[in-house]
């Protein structure tokens, strides 16, 4: 923690919270925003359901490789540099987005969008680190994610009218407006956490005896695991969203923000109890309460999906609760990985997000495209995707009980 951190920022937590929620927001922003434009944009540049894909696969590939380096470099030249940086090249990579003609320039673009995207999600959460002790860090994180769902569930509608009304390149201009006012609210608000004493040297051998330390510490290993796969159970129903929405809930496109309200609600939910949880109750049990309510949720909605055919009245629900689960227990994992080794912070910020984000990846290029045919194919693939998580933390649990024990109190 910067030791100087109450002259740095003397308004209400929750105005900080809120600036680095909106800096968060932007990766989720970059995707729901034009999902529900994507048979307009396939129609429209003579790309096929696959090359659609590739733009998204595009986008999380270049989040996840940049992740590698947006936490090192803020340990070494301040966050507040970084950050800036970032929303510079998102607002150039949406003026791309916005120009394109062919699917190769968009999917060339899509990869810059990806690239830039993770500084204010990576960067955020050591700020947050940076100017709070344990259990208030909690709750800022809490309120960072109940703020950083409006971002999600506002955006397939504002998507969706602008692609009915302006049409398609609409969708990638209003990327770049946001881009340009959030790099002047940055500008003007944003202060530097990272103390002087703090930083760290930017030189290759030292990186990589910092990416050594952690990437060798099966702690960081399994509790990134944890924390980063289990959201693909839900994230694989946004990436899926125009065949299970469209195709088998028969909804159209302007319809579709119903799902993102439902699943942002659950998110936004999940993060107030987490915040309400904070300094009473041990990590360890916020956590294992977020695993079983995923799990239980998992195992209904593929029983429901295998007994009845797929409506729109029932079949979004699971996601949401999943959603819940989720966000219940994400902030306390996160704030276990950035303890874990407190002079890195940044640089365990962007490992964690690129296990995430890689996981993402994988699930947008490969896995989604083979599932999307089949609501029950989506539901299995789900509850394996939570599986994973679910595993990393037993096992963590098993082989280092202290981790999450204590309540953390101010």
């Amino acid at each position: 923690m910067n030791p100087d951190a109450q002259t740095l920022w003397k308004a209400p937590r929750w105005a900080l919270a809120i600036l680095l929620a909106v800096l968060g927001m932007l990766g989720p922003f970059s995707i729901d925003t034009y999902i529900p434009a994507f048979s307009g944009i396939a129609k429209s540049i003579g790309a096929t359901p696959v090359e659609m894909q590739q733009t998204l696969s595009a986008y999380l590939f270049g989040f996840a490789f940049m992740n590698l380096f947006h936490g090192a470099l803020s340990d070494s030249f301040g966050r507040r540099p970084v950050v800036l940086w970032g929303l510079a090249v998102f607002t150039l990579a949406s003026l791309g987005c916005a120009m394109s003609q062919t699917i190769g320039q968009l999917v060339l673009f899509r990869a810059l969008q990806g690239l830039s995207t993770g500084a204010g999600i990576v960067v955020s959460r050591a700020v947050i680190r940076d100017m709070f002790p344990p259990a208030e860090a909690q709750k800022v994180m809490a309120q960072v994610t109940i703020y950083f769902g409006v971002a999600p569930a506002i955006a397939p509608i504002v998507g969706g009218f602008l692609f009915v009304h302006a049409g398609w390149h609409a969708v990638f201009w209003f990327l770049v407006a946001v881009g340009v006012v959030l790099f002047a609210a940055n500008w003007k608000l944003l202060p530097e956490t990272l103390h002087a004493t703090q930083r760290q040297p930017f030189h290759a051998r030292h990186l990589m005896r910092g990416y050594w330390d952690l990437c060798s510490d099966p702690r960081f290993l399994l509790l990134a695991l944890a924390s980063g796969v289990p959201f693909n159970g839900m994230f694989l129903y946004v990436l899926s969203a125009p065949a299970f929405l469209g195709d088998h809930l028969g909804l159209a496109p302007t319809q579709f923000f119903w799902f993102f309200l439902l699943t942002i609600g659950g998110i936004m939910a999940g993060a107030w109890a987490s915040g309400r949880m904070a300094g009473k109750v041990a990590p360890k049990r916020q956590i294992r309460d977020g695993f079983f309510i995923m799990l239980a949720t998992s195992a209904a909605n593929v029983a429901a999906n295998a007994l009845f055919e797929p409506h729109a009245l029932w079949a979004m629900w699971p996601i949401a609760i999943f959603a819940f689960g989720w966000a219940l227990m994400v902030p306390v994992i996160t704030l276990l990985v950035l303890d874990l080794h407190p002079e890195r912070r940044g640089m365990a910020s962007s490992l964690q997000a690129v296990i995430g984000s890689t996981a993402n990846g994988l699930v947008a290029g490969v896995i989604a495209p083979l599932v999307m045919h089949s609501t029950l194919a989506l539901a299995v693939t789900s509850i394996l995707m939570m599986g994973i998580g679910l595993v990393a933390w037993a096992w963590l649990h098993r082989r280092w009980p202290e981790i999450g024990r204590q309540v953390t109190r101010y």
